[in-house]
């Protein structure tokens, strides 16, 4: 048997009860995990609500884990290699990282050698996979080059700053609090913008011409205001929804669009994050030179308590539980 948190019906917080339930038992390409941690991420508040476009109910919850293998039928991972996965249906079609073990397909499976403690590890997967792929997948951005991140106290917005200080990017990242100045500054952020619902010019007072890019992570009700921050030829990229406002009702590109400014989106999945990637990763925390963006740490039993704080937007940064 095993801990794991289930939800019987989509509702609150309370709907997340922490029960004893059998261990999964993995087929022939598929992977037993022991889960040492895993991440929160909004879009397991969205499920819970029942407000995802897909999933079911009952369902062990949660779209990562990092830990360590127990069983690989198939061969493909020997028992104790440290690893992390994530989508692919985790905690939406398959029961999820919201438990103890956790079996997913052996190809989102992602191993890694790294002595940091689990509460960082378990930050890392749907984080670093979303972060990164903004950069390189949607952006496609250069050394040299500057980028805006909007919703910067995120714990993607605070990995994607990690990211692009490495990659030689300028960075500007936006708060709505004057309070979170000194967190975004301690993540490598060149440049703090106070978010009062536009921030255009105040990105244009700092870069005339406009940012190469932008990575949106409030919301499609301030998509319009970020891509006025960019300049011809440069490109937004859509990643997240904080403000929970996902789609626009009406959209009319010729008054949407800059001239010349290009809007991508990106949402990734495990094999978008390659082992040498989050190995390097890793690697630069260890040596002092890259960040982790812990927020708060829980206990299993705290898992309500977490979701109420991530839906208050209380955790500041990645909130992380371990098993």
């Amino acid at each position: 048997m095993m801990r794991a948190v289930v939800v019987e019906r989509a509702g609150g917080p309370e709907v997340l009860e922490l029960r004893e339930v059998t261990v999964p038992t993995p087929a022939t390409g598929e992977v037993l995990i022991r889960v040492k941690a895993f991440g929160l991420n909004r879009s397991e508040l969205h499920f819970r609500r029942g407000a995802a476009y897909s999933g079911s109910f009952p369902r062990i919850p949660g779209i990562e884990a990092a830990g360590v293998v127990a069983a690989a039928p198939g061969g493909e991972f020997a028992a104790g290699v440290q690893v992390m996965t994530m989508m692919g249906g985790m905690g939406r079609e398959f029961d999820g990282g919201y438990a103890e073990f956790v079996v997913v397909p052996a190809a989102q499976v992602i191993p890694f050698r790294s002595a940091l403690p689990w509460e960082q590890l378990g930050a890392v997967p749907e984080m670093l996979q979303t972060a990164n792929g903004s950069l390189e997948i949607g952006l496609q951005a250069q050394p040299g080059q500057s980028v805006l991140i909007r919703g910067g106290t995120s714990s993607v917005g605070l990995a994607a700053a990690v990211l692009a200080q490495l990659r030689g990017l300028t960075v500007l990242s936006t708060t709505r609090r004057e309070s979170a100045r000194p967190l975004l500054e301690s993540f490598g952020v060149d440049h703090v913008i106070i978010d009062d619902g536009e921030v255009a010019a105040q990105v244009r007072e700092l870069v005339p011409g406009g940012v190469d890019g932008a990575i949106e992570l409030v919301g499609a009700n301030v998509m319009r205001d970020t891509l006025r921050s960019v300049r011809t030829g440069g490109t937004v990229c859509f990643t997240g929804m904080l403000s929970d406002v996902w789609t626009i009702p009406e959209f009319y590109p010729m008054d949407w669009l800059p001239n010349g400014v290009r809007l991508t989106a990106y949402s990734g999945e495990a094999a978008d994050l390659d082992a040498p990637v989050l190995q390097t990763y890793l690697d630069a925390v260890a040596e002092g030179v890259a960040r982790i963006p812990v927020g708060r740490v829980y206990a299993m039993h705290e898992i309500v308590e977490a979701h109420r704080d991530m839906e208050a937007g209380a955790v500041g940064g990645k909130g992380v539980v371990l098993t």
